[in-house]
C-alpha cells in the first residue's frame, strides 16, 4: 500500500479490485474462462484482470478479444512471427495484427475458448504477453537498428531483455512489479537521433559521456573514475523521468540529473519503480501517473529515494547528451556495421498486418535474411542481414508493392491508433480515414520532404499526435446542428533532437471538412505544392 493510499479513505475502483485479487493470479485460471466462455466470466476479471495475461475485452467487438504481446526492443524471430500469423489466421475477417507505437504487436479477434491452445504455441516458441495492460510497465523500447548500425553508441538489446526478466520474471509473471499505481513505460536509445522518443516515456535513458576526470559533486575516487586527468570519456546514460501521455494531461520527461553507467541501468529501473510503486498516487487515476509524484515531492526529494532504494548516490548527469541527429524512420535499404550486408526498412501503412502478410514477411526474413524481425515506433518493419548480393532480388518481391521501401513522403510518416474500429474509447475511425485522407493529399500536392501526420482516436493519445508536424486528436463536434466525428489539430511537435512536444491550434474540425484544411496546412506551412501550380511551374 503506498503512502497516498493510507492517507486517504475512498480508493479508486481499480485500487479496490486489486486489493481483492491480484491481477497475475488469472494465470492460473485461463483453462477455466475458456471452458466457462467469455459471457459467464466475472465483469471484474473479463473486463480488467485478462489485461495481466495481455488480453482484452473489446465491447465494441463482443467476444473477439485483443491480445498484447511483450516484445522487448521490438524483435521477432520468424518463427515466432509464423506462430502470430498461426493464431490470426484461425479468426478469418476478424483476424488481424497492428503494429504499435511501442515496438510491440497487438492481435485481434481472439476468442477466449482459444486461450489455452495459444499461450501454449506462444511459450513454445519464447513468446509472452504477461503483465503487458493495466498497471504494469509497458514494452520496453530500444533502439531498432540496434547492433547495425555503424554509428551507434550502444546496442540496446541486452539491457532491454535485462529489464524485461527483472520486471516480469523472465516472462513467468513477477508480483513485485504487478501493481504499480499506473502504467508504466522505460525507453533506452542507443543512437543519436532519439528513435525511442525519449521524452515520452515514465522513465528513459539517452547516450551521454562523461570524462574520467570530470568532477561533479564527488570526487574522482567516489565516481569509481581512475585517479588520472587523461580526461578519458566514459559512455553512460543521463536519465529522465516523468514523460506521459493522457487525456488528462501530457508532459515531456524532465532530467533527474543522474547519469549511470550501462551496468546500472537496471538496478536504476528497479529502484524507480518501487518508489513509484510504494509512493505513487493512487487515489485519482487521473492523477497517478509518475510526473504527478514527481510534483509532490519535487525532483530532488525523488533522486535522493532513488538513490535510497539504489543504495548508493547517483553522479550528476553529464553537461550533454549526444542526441544530435534528426530522427530516422529506417525506411529503405541501409548498410550495416556488418561488412556486405544490410537492413532493409518496410513501410506498413498504419501499422495493420493481416496473417498472409505475416507469413509472407517471416518468408522473406528467412530466405533473404537471418530469420530477425524489428518493428519501429512508427509502426513498421526493419529486415535485418540481407546480403549486398541478394538485395536485387529482393527489391522485386510483390510484397514491397503494398509494403514499399519508397513511399510518399507523406505516407512514409504517417501515424495511426487503432481507431473506432476495435477501441471503444476511440472518438472517430482512424487507420482507413488516415489512409485515404493521405491519398487525397498526395494525389493533390507535391512534396519536398516528409511530413509526420498522426491520428489518434481519443485523448489517450495512443497515436501521439502531440510529437507529429501535424496530429489529429479524435473528437465530437457540431456542424448544422449535428454530432459529426472530428478531430482537434496539433502542430508543432518535434522528434530526433531538441525533441518538445506541440500544442493545440484547432478543435473541433468535422472530418468531412479536413481535407482542404490540411492542404493549406501542407501549402503554407511545409513548403507542399498543389500539382497543377507545380506543372505550370516546371513547364
Amino acid at each position: 500500500m503506498t503512502d497516498t493510499a493510507t492517507t486517504t479513505t475512498s480508493l479508486n475502483k481499480f485500487e479496490k479490485f486489486k486489493a481483492q485479487k491480484d491481477g497475475l493470479t488469472i494465470k492460473s485460471e485461463i483453462e477455466k474462462f475458456a471452458a466457462l466462455g467469455w459471457e459467464a466470466m466475472d465483469e471484474i476479471d473479463r473486463e480488467h484482470r485478462l489485461k495481466w495475461v495481455g488480453v482484452f475485452f473489446r465491447p465494441v467487438t463482443p467476444g473477439k478479444f485483443m491480445m498484447r504481446l511483450r516484445m522487448p526492443n521490438g524483435i521477432l524471430s520468424s518463427s515466432q512471427m509464423r506462430v502470430l500469423a498461426e493464431v490470426v489466421q484461425r479468426y478469418g475477417d476478424d483476424g488481424c495484427a497492428d503494429i504499435t507505437t511501442r515496438q510491440n504487436i497487438q492481435l485481434r479477434g481472439i476468442r477466449i475458448e482459444d486461450l489455452p491452445d495459444i499461450f501454449n504455441r506462444f511459450h513454445a516458441v519464447g513468446l509472452t504477453t504477461i503483465q503487458s495492460g493495466m498497471d504494469n510497465v509497458r514494452n520496453i523500447t530500444g533502439d531498432p537498428v540496434a547492433g547495425l548500425d555503424a554509428d551507434e553508441l550502444y546496442d540496446t538489446r541486452e539491457l532491454v531483455q535485462q529489464i524485461q526478466d527483472m520486471l516480469t520474471n523472465k516472462g513467468e509473471g513477477n508480483p513485485e512489479f504487478s501493481n504499480l499505481p499506473r502504467k508504466f513505460n522505460i525507453a533506452i536509445a542507443g543512437g543519436r537521433d532519439n528513435s525511442v522518443h525519449a521524452e515520452i516515456n515514465d522513465l528513459a535513458f539517452v547516450p551521454a559521456f562523461k570524462e574520467a576526470g570530470e568532477q561533479g559533486s564527488r570526487g574522482a575516487e567516489e565516481q569509481n573514475f581512475p585517479s588520472t586527468h587523461s580526461y578519458q570519456k566514459v559512455f553512460g546514460f543521463n536519465v529522465l523521468v516523468g514523460g506521459f501521455f493522457s487525456a488528462k494531461r501530457c508532459e515531456a520527461a524532465i532530467p533527474l540529473n543522474a547519469w549511470v553507467a550501462p551496468e546500472d541501468v537496471v538496478a536504476v529501473c528497479r529502484a524507480v519503480l518501487e518508489v513509484f510503486r510504494d509512493h505513487g498516487p493512487r487515489a485519482n487515476r487521473q492523477k497517478s501517473r509518475l510526473m504527478w509524484l514527481i510534483d509532490e515531492w519535487g525532483v530532488e526529494k525523488f533522486r535522493a529515494e532513488v538513490e535510497s532504494r539504489l543504495g548508493k548516490s547517483l553522479l550528476p548527469a553529464a553537461a550533454k547528451d549526444e542526441i544530435d541527429w534528426e530522427k530516422r524512420d529506417h525506411i529503405g535499404v541501409y548498410k550495416q556495421k556488418q561488412p556486405g550486408l544490410n537492413y532493409v526498412g518496410l513501410h506498413i501503412p498504419v501499422g495493420r498486418l493481416y496473417a498472409e502478410d505475416m507469413f509472407e514477411i517471416a518468408r522473406l526474413a528467412e530466405v533473404y535474411g537471418s530469420g530477425e524481425i524489428r518493428f519501429t515506433v512508427e509502426q513498421n518493419i526493419v529486415i535485418p542481414n540481407i546480403a549486398e548480393s541478394r538485395l536485387e532480388i529482393f527489391s522485386t518481391e510483390p510484397l514491397l508493392e503494398r509494403f514499399s521501401i519508397n513511399p510518399g513522403l507523406l505516407a512514409r510518416s504517417l501515424v495511426s491508433c487503432t481507431g473506432a474500429q476495435f477501441c471503444n474509447f476511440a472518438l472517430i475511425e482512424t487507420k482507413n480515414r488516415a489512409l485515404e485522407m493521405i491519398k487525397a493529399l498526395e494525389e493533390d500536392l507535391t512534396f519536398t520532404k516528409p511530413v509526420r501526420i498522426h491520428w489518434t482516436g481519443c485523448p489517450n493519445s495512443c497515436g501521439q499526435p502531440q510529437v507529429a508536424d501535424i496530429g489529429l486528436m479524435g473528437t465530437k463536434t457540431r456542424k448544422n446542428g449535428k454530432t459529426l466525428e472530428g478531430v482537434d489539430i496539433y502542430m508543432g511537435g518535434k522528434v530526433g533532437k531538441d525533441a518538445h512536444l506541440g500544442t493545440c491550434v484547432i478543435k473541433g474540425i468535422p472530418c468531412e471538412d479536413l481535407q482542404p484544411i490540411l492542404q493549406d496546412l501542407l501549402i503554407k506551412n511545409f513548403g507542399a505544392k498543389l500539382k497543377q501550380e507545380a506543372l505550370v511551374i516546371n513547364s
